[in-house]
């Protein structure tokens, strides 16, 4: 039996329970460790989530050039009538001349149907032409196990799902590729479009210390799930919870889960941010050896009040053939914290190594036979 706490005293922070979030995964983008994983791999219908691929890729074509914020659009008619009143709207008239930024406020902050429909309709000329590029975006970013049917996450007979391991990966990369967008469209506390005000139903920011968004979703079939991020003092946390059977489970449980996960570990900074943490071989190439980087630095999470046990060690396959372009990914670092799963960072190049010419190849043999 477990003692109730003494008066004016709080209860430990733990987890969600299962009965509030069936699926729940916490994931450290800043050291890459899964701290909570229940039902991880899961497939589930992601609602209004899927808007969150909808975003990282307009994103990406804003990066490409391929987006202009400022540029305006008109719906199609017959694209106005599909979406007009449709669950969440930013209430787009039949006419309107309304631009890219206005269209993707309206999708993170109000979930906007119709603004994801306009969006994708606008960005690459049909609905069927931005879905098709959402799924190759997955796909390239490592979502292994998802597939989108619609911009806004609609009901459409279970054509899209996802896990919530793959919507980790999802918001990894917005936040590492775009923090400056995620910052510009993610978080905001409300949206306004011609002269209708509405709020954002985000669960954490702005209560939970930190928090700063993603998204929402709901649908009768899907119940009620949320991914979501937070920071603190250069930690950065992304969670999922879904299945939940009512909208106050589901905030519950990502509060719990957020808060529990900052709490519960205490990180450790192993090597920062670009520094050299070991070598790889290199064969036929015009160095032996190439430095392995890590872009994004390493840190390990440690159970608060354990020992702080930490390995480390260098997985490639190797010799690494040359040419090798500085960046390019050529092993992981493997890192061991005791009593947690092991986990794998990326390490790149860190210079370029070129081919070999005659008189270093010739040498290289020479080596080889001392070595």
């Amino acid at each position: 039996m477990v003692a109730a706490p003494a008066l004016g005293q709080r209860e430990p922070l733990a987890p969600p329970a299962a009965s509030d979030a069936p699926i729940a995964y916490l994931y450290d983008v800043t050291s890459g460790q899964v701290l909570f994983a229940r039902e991880a791999n899961r497939r589930f219908m992601p609602a209004s989530i899927t808007k969150v691929m909808t975003t990282f890729l307009a994103f990406e074509w804003m990066e490409e050039g391929r987006i202009v914020p400022q540029q305006t659009y008109t719906p199609r008619l017959e694209t106005w009538r599909r979406w007009k009143n449709v669950g969440s709207t930013m209430f787009l008239p039949h006419d309107a001349q309304v631009s890219f930024d206005d269209l993707l406020h309206g999708v993170t902050t109000v979930s906007a149907n119709d603004g994801a429909a306009a969006l994708a309709e606008g960005a690459a000329g049909s609905v069927e032409e931005w879905v098709a590029a959402m799924n190759a975006k997955a796909s390239e970013i490592g979502m292994a196990d998802s597939h989108f049917g619609t911009p806004n996450g609609w009901m459409d007979e279970g054509r899209t799902f996802t896990t919530a391991s793959d919507l980790s990966t999802l918001a990894t990369a917005m936040l590492r590729r775009h923090p400056s967008k995620y910052r510009h469209y993610v978080g905001r506390p409300e949206f306004t479009y011609n002269e209708i005000t509405q709020p954002n139903h985000d669960p954490i920011s702005g209560v939970v210390r930190g928090a700063d968004g993603i998204k929402t979703g709901f649908t009768n079939q899907a119940g009620y799930g949320f991914l979501g991020a937070a920071e603190r003092n250069g930690r950065r946390l992304v969670m999922v919870v879904a299945g939940s059977p009512r909208a106050r489970d589901r905030n519950r449980a990502a509060r719990e889960l957020i808060e529990w996960g900052f709490a519960a570990f205490d990180q450790r900074r192993l090597f920062p941010p670009n520094a050299r943490v070991a070598k790889a071989e290199v064969q036929g190439g015009s160095r032996t050896q190439v430095p392995l980087v890590a872009p994004y630095g390493i840190y390990a999470d440690i159970p608060a009040g354990g020992n702080g046990d930490v390995r480390l060690s260098v997985s490639y396959e190797g010799p690494v053939q040359a040419p090798i372009s500085q960046g390019e990914e050529i092993a992981e670092l493997v890192v061991s914290v005791e009593g947690m799963p092991d986990y794998r960072v990326p390490l790149v190049a860190g210079q370029d190594v070129g081919e070999a010419g005659l008189v270093r190849r010739a040498l290289n043999g020479v080596l080889g036979w001392f070595s």
